[in-house]
């Protein structure tokens, strides 16, 4: 069962890091135009939108700082934590 939980911490682990490379990304004003920065820039945006967006529509942002990303890494914490404890537990 440890190398299931060992997964599932990675899994969570990739998830994050490619979530935190996309708050910083945030930070460019505009999307990069060169082939691969723009690809780069692609993949980070879609492959987290998805989760971002029911955040983004609960909590609204505060003039220029959206809040929700921060929001969203304290439940993917969360999450992570209560997989593993279920899995433990069995």
């Amino acid at each position: 069962m440890s190398l299931a939980i060992d997964y599932v911490n990675a899994v969570f682990t990739v998830f994050l890091v490619v979530m935190v490379i996309r708050i910083l990304l945030s930070w460019i004003p505009a999307m990069p135009t060169g082939r691969v920065t723009g690809a780069l820039w692609r993949f980070f945006h879609e492959s987290t939108e998805w989760y971002l967006r029911p955040f983004r529509r609960i909590i609204p942002p505060l003039g220029m700082f959206d809040l929700s990303p921060i929001v969203a890494l304290i439940v993917l914490y969360v999450v992570n934590a209560v997989v593993v404890r279920v899995m433990e537990a069995f």
